[in-house]
């Protein structure tokens, strides 16, 4: 069974993607960046849209039952590789002892004020 978790973001409809697909025992965060989901503000600098992204991505994993805890994989993309570092510590904080296989890329955002886009898979709690 397969369970989609939208977010309400306008551009799920637009594009045609879920924020969240649960097929059990996993669980698919979209790629999120990130602008402020309340306020549409996306922060100047890569540590607060870091930290926004996320953020978004914890409300996410919530809503489909598991945390960051259980992720099992994160991708970052910045189009600036002198931006992964200084998001290094908000990393290692949401993963804490649980830290899960990552790859990261550099390449163009959607829009050229976007800095982080991270996706991550988990898995569902036993």
């Amino acid at each position: 069974m397969i369970t989609r978790l939208a977010s309400g973001a306008p551009w799920e409809a637009k594009v045609g993607y879920c924020r969240v697909v649960v097929a059990a025992p996993f669980v698919f965060v979209s790629g999120t960046v990130g602008r402020n989901p309340e306020t549409g503000d996306l922060p100047e600098g890569v540590e607060g849209q870091c930290a926004n992204a996320l953020a978004i991505i914890g409300r996410a994993l919530a809503q489909a039952g598991t945390d960051f805890a259980h992720v099992v994989r994160v991708t970052c993309y910045l189009p600036d590789r002198s931006d992964f570092e200084p998001c290094w510590p908000q990393l290692r904080a949401a993963f804490g002892d649980n830290p899960p296989a990552s790859t990261v890329i550099f390449a163009d955002l959607i829009d050229p004020a976007m800095k982080i886009e991270i996706e991550v898979t988990a898995a569902l709690p036993a």
